[in-house]
């Protein structure tokens, strides 16, 4: 491990497993939603991670945010083990480090407090001003970083008094307040009408520019990755099941189910393959989890799971087609 996690690493997940437990009446049942999750994630990097409802892709992105604990595993910040460090609760300075943007920027503001209220309290808990004019200031700059004019007008409403974007745009200014060095971005335009997409899209990219800015990008939505990321993360069934450069692995992708998300970019669904259940139950085989749906499977697929193996493009592949 001390190998794998180098100082100038800004994030590293080793072996995240979760395991939710639900009961219905007296049965109990245990839902694996991640199993072995590995990646980085380099400063100034935007990862993707791509993958249908169900994959994994939120979850991981709460885990990284201390917003839930892994059943096991690793995460490693800046060359420290924080959830062996921070056991008991993460600290302010995490906190101030990793942000996270929600998919539903409504349901993600309190609705009885203004906009200026949002970015005052960030501010405030994490000592980045002080009261009055110095508040004040800082608010209203925030406000224009993410192009929401006139600030001192934006910053007296409320969240019903603005628009989906809009609110986004607050949600951004949030995060950015506290200075961080990552932003999970978790489906951050799915809930806008397809106009302002591209609007919050192009405001990230120059975020990321202008301040160095990381994404963990979470999406479904291949067109986006394209545009906004430099590696993907592609899961199924709380599995990474390829990695690799944005362009290469879009434009030549090598697992089947890769290959299906590309085809399904345009159609909008996968025709000929039954729905995936997302989540595994515990007690399923330990076989490659898109066995039941892949159109090259083989009789080992659904006994042995496949590991990552890297393959002549440079792409890590969980698929036994590439096996030798």
């Amino acid at each position: 491990m001390t190998a794998l996690v180098k100082e100038d690493r800004l994030l590293a997940v080793r072996h995240l497993n979760k395991t939710f437990v639900s009961r219905v009446g007296l049965q109990t049942m245990e839902v694996r939603a991640l199993s072995d999750v590995s990646f980085d994630v380099e400063r100034g990097e935007v990862l993707a991670i791509v993958g249908e409802s169900g994959s994994g892709k939120t979850t991981t992105a709460r885990i990284i945010a201390r917003l839930v604990a892994p059943s096991s595993g690793e995460l490693w910040w800046k060359g420290r083990n924080v959830l062996e460090a921070e056991r008991r609760a993460p600290s302010l300075a995490f906190r101030s480090q990793v942000q996270m943007i929600f998919q539903d920027p409504f349901a993600s503001l309190n609705p009885v407090h203004t906009v200026g209220y949002h970015l005052e309290r960030a501010l405030r808990r994490h000592g980045k001003a002080r009261r009055g004019r110095e508040l004040t200031e800082r608010v209203h700059a925030l406000l224009e970083t993410v192009g929401l004019r006139p600030p001192g007008d934006v910053a007296r409403k409320f969240p019903h008094e603005l628009s989906g974007g809009q609110r986004q745009r607050v949600s951004i200014a949030r995060a950015l307040a506290v200075d961080p060095e990552l932003i999970l971005a978790d489906e951050p335009t799915s809930m806008l009408d397809v106009s302002i997409r591209i609007d919050i899209l192009n405001l990230m990219r120059g975020l990321k520019e202008q301040r160095g800015l990381a994404y963990l990008y979470i999406t479904h939505d291949l067109g986006s990755t394209r545009y906004l990321a430099d590696r993907v993360v592609v899961m199924y069934a709380g599995h990474v099941v390829e990695v690799g450069p944005c362009g290469p692995l879009l434009d030549q992708p090598a697992h089947p189910y890769t290959q299906l998300l590309e085809a399904a970019c345009s159609s909008g669904q996968v025709a000929g393959t039954p729905s995936p259940s997302g989540v595994r139950a515990v007690s399923q085989g330990a076989g490659c989890p898109f066995a039941a749906r892949c159109p090259r499977v083989m009789e080992r697929c659904r006994g042995e799971l496949p590991p990552l193996r890297k393959i002549s493009t440079g792409a890590l592949v969980r698929c036994h087609l590439y096996d030798g």
